[in-house]
């Protein structure tokens, strides 16, 4: 069987709507649909992403942010911006677009300084329900890829609520952050195996593309 792809979001696709993850990612019969507020942290991604590489000053309608991004500059290490990180079915490190390629992340924001790095990811949405396995992941690949970083500290960063997740781990803790991943990725292994995609129905089905699914609302 072909190796399964994946990322925290479309893991998170997954166990949304089994039946969605089927039409949007396996068959492509439907393209998921963005909402403004998606748009919107696209392009404050992008910008914050030209502030801290490339020190290009940040529109007015972003300087809100700026003391936020000024805080991380001023952080020891190496700066590095939307980062692309991948491993193969061994955990090991690969291309993105490797034929092997079995898990895939893209660091906002990854500080790396001798044996200890910081990650930090941007949100511009609502802190209510945070999802702090996302900075699992992310540390996770960056363990793979940096052999010799031995901590991470970790951040989700509401920067429209001024709010801060934070996790830290050392990479003895590897095998404890696979394990988060275990049970979900066997559902979905399980899935292809059987090709068996039931719909979750839920108030999220107005928002979904697959207008054929018998749950589908306008």
């Amino acid at each position: 069987m072909k190796t399964i792809q994946w990322s925290f979001s479309s893991l998170k696709d997954f166990i949304g709507c089994p039946k969605r993850y089927q039409e949007v990612k396996v068959l492509k019969n439907f393209e998921q649909k963005f909402n403004e507020a998606a748009h919107y942290g696209n392009k404050v991604h992008e910008a914050l992403e030209k502030y801290v590489k490339d020190s290009v000053e940040l529109p007015a309608n972003y300087q809100i942010f700026k003391g936020w991004v000024d805080a991380l500059i001023a952080l020891p290490g190496q700066k590095i911006t939307e980062h692309r990180m991948a491993l193969n079915f061994n955990r090991q490190p690969c291309t993105w677009a490797a034929k092997d390629m079995w898990v895939r992340g893209i660091a906002d924001l990854l500080i790396i300084d001798g044996d200890h790095a910081r990650i930090i990811d941007y949100k511009t949405g609502s802190e209510r329900y945070p999802e702090p396995n996302q900075l699992k992941l992310m540390a996770l690949l960056v363990f793979a890829h940096y052999p010799e970083v031995q901590k991470i500290d970790a951040a989700l960063m509401f920067i429209l609520k001024n709010v801060i997740i934070d996790e830290s781990y050392t990479r003895e803790d590897s095998n404890k952050l696979w394990d988060v991943f275990a049970l979900d990725l066997e559902r979905l292994s399980l899935a292809y195996e059987n090709n068996s995609w039931p719909a979750n129905p839920s108030a999220l089905c107005r928002f979904c593309p697959v207008n054929t699914c018998q749950f589908h609302k306008e």
